[in-house]
């Protein structure tokens, strides 16, 4: 009997790592596509069908502002703590990608359109960010960290 329950709690331990592997939720380390060095850890959720990505930390170099703000954004973020924001909004699964949606650089405060995609068997996210067309932009990838 003791063996049964032991099977049971290790089969449902891992089985939620399972089912993420086919979706985009969940916590991810983002990558910096010109430093290769982390940036911030994003929590991606869905609601409805849309998933939206929100900076849960970020890595931060010793002379960097421990909490900086989104100056450059132009719309209800600006001034902003960074930490917390939404960053990401509005992508809807569009076949083995998940596309429509908007992606904000809050370094620089533009916001792009975006899409993405798993690679990796769900272990690595491809993200997006470009304008008009998607040839026009520059990607990243993120890390699956839970």
């Amino acid at each position: 009997m003791k063996f049964i329950a032991f099977i049971a709690t290790a089969v449902l331990s891992i089985s939620p790592a399972f089912a993420d592997s086919s979706s985009p939720v969940g916590l991810w380390k983002n990558i910096d596509d010109v430093s290769g060095k982390p940036k911030a850890l994003i929590r991606i959720t869905e609601n409805n069908g849309v998933l939206q990505g929100k900076i849960e930390q970020l890595f931060r170099e010793p002379n960097e502002d421990p909490s900086p703000k989104c100056e450059k954004c132009d719309d209800a973020r600006k001034d902003q703590p960074i930490l917390g924001m939404t960053i990401l909004s509005g992508l809807k699964k569009d076949g083995d990608e998940y596309a429509g949606g908007e992606i904000l650089d809050p370094n620089n405060g533009k916001v792009y359109k975006s899409k993405m995609h798993l690679t990796d068997g769900g272990k690595k996210l491809s993200v997006r960010g470009y304008i008009g067309v998607p040839m026009l932009g520059r990607s990243q990838t993120w890390v699956r960290q839970e």
